[in-house]
């Protein structure tokens, strides 16, 4: 089995930031020992020095070998880019592990809330997925309106393009954040999974500070004799409890275009 655990929206700053709930998920992530750990963004709230210095240390104390961190627009303002390729090497990365791969995308643009991932990197994404089995995204912005966050905005000026080179690509999980509601969507075979803030007092509605957790491991033969992957999603708060939210056997089946 290969556990990914996904969290966003740390938010580190004197204004929002709630320690005692970060430690929670510190404590608790380190319980779950995940395989691969994907932080999608706004790990600061201003991109200041201080601030990066503090998501570094935070985010070290996660026992993971395996990281896939990328930037949110938060975290690109003020020239914060930069601080994050000092403290977290690139933008865009990808981790393989066990037939797992995870693409992460940095769809900020500095100091503009907007998102953009750009079809210079088009090509990118599609090499890196070439061969997994099982394939996720991740980035900051949603791809998809997200239920009870008001007057929607802020999508990916080129998410349609995303999507649609997604789903050509074969991609199985999408993991976004930047509205600090957790909810999924289910779009071509593809699940959409946003993640709730992980530790910050910037909640909505009445949601709660939470992240997601994601088990995947071999399922058999499906109908059409390929191998197929279960996959199950956790919605997992602070403290430790989680939720079920998706239980699923996804069949290898699905044709991969040239891109």
């Amino acid at each position: 089995m290969t556990r990914i655990v996904h969290l966003s929206d740390l938010h580190i700053s004197s204004a929002h930031f709630l320690s005692d709930v970060a430690e929670s998920v510190v404590q608790g992530v380190n319980e779950i020992s995940p395989d691969i750990l994907v932080i999608t963004g706004d790990l600061t709230q201003n991109g200041s020095f201080q601030e990066y210095m503090e998501a570094k240390e935070w985010i070290d104390r996660f026992e993971c070998k395996n990281k896939v961190v990328v930037p949110g627009n938060h975290d690109s303002r003020n020239v914060g880019y930069l601080l994050f390729e000092d403290l977290f090497k690139a933008r865009f990365s990808c981790c393989s592990l066990d037939g797992v791969t995870v693409v992460g995308v940095d769809s900020s643009q500095p100091d503009i809330d907007d998102g953009h991932i750009g079809r210079e990197m088009y090509g990118w994404i599609a090499e890196n997925f070439n061969g997994s089995n099982l394939k996720v995204f991740a980035l900051h912005h949603h791809l998809i309106p997200v239920p009870m966050t008001g007057r929607e905005e802020e999508i990916p000026v080129d998410s349609g393009d995303v999507l649609e080179l997604l789903n050509r690509c074969g991609v199985d999980v999408v993991l976004c954040g930047h509205r600090h509601v957790p909810w999924v969507w289910k779009l071509n075979e593809m699940f959409v999974v946003n993640a709730g803030t992980a530790c910050s007092n910037k909640i909505k509605a009445r949601t709660t500070q939470c992240y997601n957790l994601i088990e995947i491991e071999n399922a058999g033969k499906g109908d059409t004799g390929d191998t197929g992957k279960h996959i199950r999603i956790y919605r997992v708060l602070p403290a430790g409890e989680r939720t079920l939210i998706i239980d699923s056997i996804m069949e290898k089946n699905k044709t991969e275009n040239e891109i």
